[in-house]
């Protein structure tokens, strides 16, 4: 199983990758991930990342790519992989196509969690997290039994600053912009598979299961 999850901000995106990960057994590769990760290993490409990070610079895609190829590399790939986060823009979806050819591990399909801008805003500006135990509520979807209060250990839960709806909109704004053209990239190569990302966890986790079974038959 080789695939990208794309999806906006709040789609839930990483909650289905973990589940994913458990499932079929193959690494979530974030490139996040990678850059810190390179970064603290103090690998060639790793120096080479820290020297834009600290001048205040977008890594450039070249060194991304490189990232990628290294961890496509280990052992733990040899079954598939779940790309999370690149690409963003049709440039690295073409310059990722090249690469995983090269590879020789292409993608099997692209997975779209679809939700509303509406719901989204609510899931995200609605977020509220424990400043003790780290437990995540949403005063919309699923509230804590006291106002303010955690029910795990009834510490204090805390708004993320970023998490309001002027944030969330511009955010929302640049995935449509850079992102949503991906849709319609991976439409035309026949691989994309759009999953409805509303309603109960593990309704959602079954559709994008059904769709990657498809993928792989």
């Amino acid at each position: 199983m080789r695939i990208v999850l794309l999806g906006a901000p709040g789609s839930g995106k990483g909650t289905q990758a973990q589940k994913l990960i458990e499932k079929y057994h193959v690494p979530q590769i974030s490139t996040g991930d990678l850059l810190r990760a390179a970064v603290a290993s103090g690998s060639d490409l790793g120096k080479k990342a820290k020297k834009f990070m600290d001048e205040g610079q977008l890594v450039t895609d070249e060194l991304v790519l490189g990232m990628i190829e290294e961890r496509l590399a280990q052992e733990d790939t040899k079954n598939g992989y779940i790309l999370d986060g690149f690409p963003r823009n049709i440039p690295q979806a073409e310059a990722l196509d090249k690469l995983l050819s090269k590879l020789q591990k292409p993608l099997d399909g692209a997975i779209l969690i679809d939700v509303d801008f509406d719901i989204l805003l609510k899931r995200i500006t609605g977020r509220r997290t424990c400043d003790s135990c780290g437990q995540v509520y949403n005063i919309y979807s699923s509230p804590p039994s006291k106002e303010g209060a955690c029910d795990k250990c009834d510490g204090t839960l805390q708004h993320r600053s970023d998490d309001n709806e002027q944030t969330i909109s511009s955010r929302l704004k640049v995935y449509e912009e850079q992102t949503c053209p991906l849709i319609d990239y991976y439409s035309e190569q026949s691989i994309l598979r759009k999953i409805k990302g509303t309603g109960d966890i593990e309704d959602i986790f079954k559709r994008v299961c059904s769709a990657i079974d498809l993928l792989n038959k």
